[in-house]
């Protein structure tokens, strides 16, 4: 079953190009070396900042979100970029 992970991150007007930085320096070893990805999308609202990933499974989703790409890399350059943690979802797609 398909699943789709969704990370919310709070990030201020001045940091967003940052962070969009960050999304498109890992975009392409997240495709091509993170085992089940799928498909890696950033959104953009006024309110907030969401990366929408998509995997095989759920298992790969939660295999990512305790790999070193995203706790070392990622999150290492996000972090100080944001004004919060971040809200990390796991959806099943049907």
């Amino acid at each position: 079953m398909k699943s789709y992970l969704q990370i919310t991150l709070q990030v201020a007007d001045g940091n967003r190009e940052a962070a969009a930085g960050v999304y498109t320096k890992y975009l392409e070893p997240f495709l091509n070396t993170v085992p089940g990805a799928e498909s890696k999308s950033l959104l953009v609202r006024d309110e907030d900042v969401q990366v929408l990933h998509g995997f095989s499974s759920k298992e790969a989703a939660e295999a990512y979100i305790k790999s070193a790409i995203f706790s070392n890399d990622v999150v290492g350059e996000l972090g100080p970029l944001l004004e919060t943690d971040p809200d990390i979802r796991i959806y099943d797609a049907h």
